[in-house]
């Protein structure tokens, strides 16, 4: 198999079904930032993090493709002539999604009591994380857009938002793994 098909040289795309569209259409754009994001996990997962972490984040990668793969089939394809679904594969469940808030839980009770907004940063591992919760942020809200024009699996929406969560506490957990320095935002007064 080519990696290069040239059929998308004059600007479409095809989705999981076949239909062509342009490549700046919101679909598009939402599973490509959904990729975006499975590779910025790939980036924190390359980092000096724990094992049980990299094999959630693993767990989170797949899970990812399966967003992709739901965000990039044309809904009007969804079913096949023979009745059965064309996504022949798990789709995002409740179960994932409490996955990732028994890790939150976990990781949380680790953590010192945030009373703050905290800057990014004070670390490059953590940095990483907090520009992954932040690619996040925009597939979510690039999916919810999609979601209001053709309407997708709500799990995906619940998925991704939960995801974001997910990181900023992972980031936090890099913090005090790495002994990295949280900085507090505490706005000035006039």
């Amino acid at each position: 198999m080519k990696i290069y098909t040239k059929t998308g040289d004059e600007g479409t795309t095809a989705l999981f079904g076949g239909t062509r569209v342009p490549k700046h259409n919101l679909r598009i754009d939402s599973y490509g930032t959904v990729d975006e994001l499975n590779s910025w996990i790939g980036l924190i997962r390359d980092q000096p993090v724990d094992d049980h972490s990299k094999s959630i984040l693993i767990q989170i990668q797949d899970d990812l493709f399966t967003a992709g793969a739901i965000l990039a089939t044309d809904p009007e394809k969804l079913i096949l002539k023979n009745g059965k679904e064309r996504l022949n594969i798990p789709k995002i469940n409740n179960e994932k999604i409490e996955v990732l808030e028994k890790e939150m839980d976990a990781m949380d009770q680790e953590l010192p009591p945030m009373t703050h907004f905290i800057l990014p940063g004070g670390n490059q591992s953590v940095s990483f994380c907090h520009i992954t919760r932040t690619v996040c942020r925009r597939a979510e809200r690039l999916a919810t857009e999609l979601h209001a024009q053709s309407p997708i699996d709500t799990q995906v929406l619940k998925y991704l938002n939960r995801l974001s969560d997910y990181l900023f506490v992972l980031a936090r957990k890099l913090s005090q793994d790495l002994q990295a320095e949280e900085i507090k935002w505490i706005p000035k007064k006039y």
